[in-house]
């Protein structure tokens, strides 16, 4: 789930400054850990909160983003501010984390569908800038204010009121119950129902309820860090980062640095999390444990506000390795089921090397992007997490797919975009929005939607299927063959003494070792005058033109220091694709902030947009994810060094 990524930073950075402003200037009162007023921990502990303020919203913004590309992000946020902010729709708390998702995932396909409706061309320039984000924040906004909101006021006041009839019955249920609560949503409408319902009670005098709530509080947190420990191969670099971060934050009863990990697998973690606080509530209920403030987590403890400080020790601990231990299961099940399928969907077009889990033709891509459970896969930077490259390898190993078994190139491809509009390409939108029928400026759809997109013709007699037994493809080298290896100069895709590259399109003429543009609209420009050399430009300042309404609607800069910048017009008569280096990188407004020194341009002319477009972006696509392939292409001292690396393109 790409906002994942995003939110991270802002729950580490708000939670552990929550953290330090409490240990340090907190002081234990019967209103809980409370931080004198007008301090300089105060301070640091405002900053804090609005770090978590913005969690949420920028989960659900940077998921819209994902589906819907940069129109989708104003409508994702506000409307993620709205799912968190309960007194909106008269909620005495917000719909936390799992609010995000929906509203994330509602205005991604909310500004999709708009993106479909048919405008006048005096329009179109407006549309993404103006037109849909106004649109759809107006709409999702009131929807979930109106629709959406009151039943989660309905079921934060009945919940209480059930909660109180459970008052009388076993502590070792109600304590279950709380736990369960408690670590369900962690601080959506569930879990503050249950840290309300014992707050209160500290008034009356009770605070055994209040001591089961304050055990269940850190065992989400530390239960997900310490499940990063223990199977450190199931989690990427940033989530084991995060995981050190959210042990901490457990330790100070901040339940919330568990929500990355709920967001990413929520599947997974979620039932982990509530089996591991009903497992804490449990164990305070039947031991009596008591907390005199509204605060949990082993900081209370420390700090003298807990009766029975060792069996509360005892509640956290015994939650928390179920909680770590009930996750690494169920992740590591959940890898195996996807390698399985990943194996088992190989079979069906033929072997493909190791690259991943194959559907029909065109389809190619686990759940988690390319990967099949190996573990986390390169991904360009700023193109998401976890499934990252599901728009743009997905499209890529459709090729090959294609390619190593031509006897069923009449399959549907229009499942090419695999994952990619689920879970996102970040920046890659700019190919992965292309992938999944993105509509242009000129009102058409991509070649995603047609029948065939993806599946490109044979061009050759020779391109037939692969002997049996042997690979239909060499994939994981880097390399998509159709059965024998080409040498070098074979064919019109070798690069060889043609010195052409992707199918003739990429030749020595519309390569340039260095450009003079300093901004994104001159290195198009200039782009555009290269392609021009081939003699297939009709019009440059119309080829211009559109690539840059195809930027307008969302950047084509991919990250890593590469743009792919592209256009489908008739002012090309055949495919033409151009690159160049610039020595000190274009401003490009890739996501990972890195300034473009690789530049591709994609120019097809209209009648060519369903297969070839996609072909050229898939296989471009998937051989820079390679950093040792950029490397060498950023040093290649001239144009015939740099036609011999993008020879190894196809």
């Amino acid at each position: 789930m790409n906002g994942v990524s995003y939110m991270i930073p802002f729950v580490v950075v708000g939670g552990l400054l929550l953290a330090l402003s409490l240990a340090v200037g907190g002081e234990a009162t019967p209103k809980g850990l409370v931080i004198p007023e007008g301090t300089f921990w105060a301070h640091v502990n405002d900053i804090g909160t609005i770090g978590f303020q913005l969690m949420v919203p920028i989960l659900s913004g940077y998921i819209a983003y994902a589906i819907g590309d940069r129109p989708a992000l104003v409508p994702g946020m506000i409307g993620g501010w709205i799912a968190n902010t309960g007194e909106l729709y008269d909620s005495k708390a917000g719909a936390g984390f799992i609010g995000a998702i929906v509203t994330g995932f509602l205005a991604g396909y909310l500004v999709m569908w708009i993106k479909k409706v048919r405008v006048p061309r005096f329009v179109r320039p407006i549309m993404p800038i103006i037109v849909i984000p106004i649109v759809s924040t107006a709409v999702l906004g009131l929807f979930f204010i109106y629709l959406l909101g009151r039943p989660i006021s309905w079921v934060f006041t009945h919940l209480t009121d059930w909660l109180s009839g459970m008052t009388g019955t076993s502590a070792i249920a109600l304590g279950a119950v709380l736990g369960l609560m408690i670590a369900f949503d962690m601080g959506g409408p569930v879990n503050k129902t249950a840290f309300l319902f014992g707050t209160g009670l500290i008034a009356t005098g009770n605070q055994t309820v209040m001591g089961m709530c304050a055990a269940a509080i850190p065992v989400m947190p530390l239960g997900q860090g310490l499940a990063t420990l223990i199977r450190r191969r199931l989690y990427s670099d940033q989530e084991r980062e995060t995981g050190m971060a959210s042990l901490f934050m457990g330790l100070f009863g901040i339940s919330e640095g568990a929500i990355p990990f709920a967001a990413a697998r929520p599947a997974q973690v979620i039932p982990a999390n509530m089996v591991g606080g009903a497992v804490a509530g449990a164990v305070a209920g039947m031991a009596g444990v008591t907390d005199a403030v509204p605060h949990g987590g082993p900081i209370v403890a420390i700090l003298g506000a807990v009766g029975g400080v060792p069996m509360f020790f005892v509640a956290v601990a015994a939650g928390s390795v179920v909680t770590a231990l009930t996750t690494v299961a169920l992740v590591d099940v959940a890898e195996r089921q996807k390698g399985r399928t990943a194996a088992g969907e190989v079979g069906k077009i033929g072997k493909i090397g190791a690259a991943g889990e194959v559907g029909k033709v065109g389809n190619i891509g686990s759940a988690s992007g390319t990967g099949a459970g190996a573990g986390p896969e390169p991904v360009l930077a700023g193109v998401g997490a976890a499934g990252a490259t599901g728009g743009m390898a997905a499209g890529a190993a459709g090729v090959a797919a294609a390619e190593s078994a031509m006897a069923e190139s009449a399959a549907p491809g229009n499942t090419v975009a695999g994952n990619g509009t689920a879970e996102g390409a970040g920046a890659g939108s700019a190919v992965a929005g292309e992938v999944r029928g993105e509509e242009e400026p000129d009102g058409g759809a991509s070649g995603a939607g047609t029948p065939d997109a993806g599946v490109p013709e044979a061009s050759t007699p020779d391109a037939g299927t692969p002997d049996k037994g042997t690979s239909g493809g060499d994939i994981s080298g880097g390399d998509i063959s159709s059965g024998a290896p080409r040498g070098e100069g074979e064919g019109p895709e070798g690069e060889g003494s043609h010195g052409e590259v992707l199918s003739g399109y990429l030749t020595r003429e519309t390569v340039q070792v260095r450009l003079a543009a300093d901004g994104k609209e001159a290195a198009i420009r200039e782009m555009a005058k290269l392609a021009a050399r081939t003699g297939k430009v009709t019009d440059v300042d119309e080829l211009v033109r559109v690539a840059l309404a195809r930027e307008a609607q969302g950047t084509t800069g991919l990250g890593e220091e590469i743009a792919i910048p592209h256009a489908k017009t008739d002012a090309v008569t055949a495919p033409v694709v151009g690159f160049a280096r610039s020595a000190e990188g274009i401003d490009w407004d890739s996501l990972d902030g890195t300034r473009a020194k690789l530049v591709f341009m994609i120019s097809v002319p209209e009648a060519a947009a369903g297969d070839e477009h996609l072909r050229i972006l898939a296989l471009l696509s998937r051989k820079l994810m390679d950093a040792d392939f950029r490397a060498r292409l950023r040093s290649a001292p001239d144009e015939t060094a740099i036609l011999r690396v993008l020879g190894e393109v196809g």
